[in-house]
């Protein structure tokens, strides 16, 4: 099975109603939500602020009577200049383009393992608006090997895993993350799928440059049709 033949299958597990974040919370709560440098009412708060970050997320969710934002596969976002660990002068090597799924709700969710597989990995990734703790999955499917990454964690998540313990589907495998830990964002968990891991441990690319965007498109799968969202 190639790539392309992966994703069509993988996509097509949506049927199964696949959940990395509390299963108690059904998909008719959650919603969309842009936070591209397109959404001017991202002019309206300092976005260098996880406190404001997070009191934006909440009114969005209040107003629509939700309990889930969720969004960003391959979006372009200005959030990341304010980090040294993401800006670049160039345009065409400043990493700013999201190549994950972010799901935004509160610290202490539980996060569940999307498919049957091992731990591959964990890390505290610290730097400045990184993943803070971050959990590395491997999966096959039909022979083909794949992982799924969940940043933004809390630290406790990381307690008492072992690489190559047996996970399965569905199974509570951490917790989100509060600001101070999670790499100073509002708490959400990033979500990714990851066809070839590159021997990253406990780490893979969650924002690309414009200069390497093909191949992380390539490398990555839209976890939005995954989930069924």
């Amino acid at each position: 099975m190639n790539s392309t033949d992966f994703k069509t299958r993988l996509a097509a597990l949506a049927t199964q109603n696949i959940c990395v974040i509390d299963a108690s919370i059904s998909k008719s709560d959650y919603t969309p939500i842009d936070l591209s440098e397109a959404n001017t009412d991202l002019q309206n708060f300092d976005i260098s602020s996880s406190k404001d970050w997070d009191t934006y997320i909440t009114n969005y969710l209040n107003k629509r009577n939700k309990k889930v934002a969720f969004g960003g596969y391959l979006e372009k976002r200005g959030i990341y200049n304010r980090s040294d660990y993401f800006n670049n002068p160039n345009p065409e090597t400043e990493r700013n383009i999201h190549i994950g799924l972010d799901l935004w709700i509160a610290a202490e969710t539980s996060i569940l393992a999307a498919f049957n597989g091992e731990v591959d990995s964990f890390n505290d990734n610290t730097n400045y608006g990184d993943y803070g703790p971050t959990i590395i999955l491997k999966h096959e499917l039909d022979g083909f090997v794949f992982y799924t990454l969940y940043g933004h964690l809390s630290r406790e998540s990381l307690s008492n895993l072992k690489v190559g313990e047996k996970i399965s589907q569905g199974q509570a495998i951490a917790y989100l993350g509060r600001a101070e830990v999670n790499g100073d964002y509002a708490p959400h968990l990033h979500f990714q799928i990851i066809i070839d891991i590159q021997d990253k441990v406990g780490d893979y690319p969650g924002v690309s440059s414009l200069i390497d965007l093909d191949f992380y498109k390539e490398n990555t799968v839209n976890p939005e049709a995954v989930l069924g969202l």
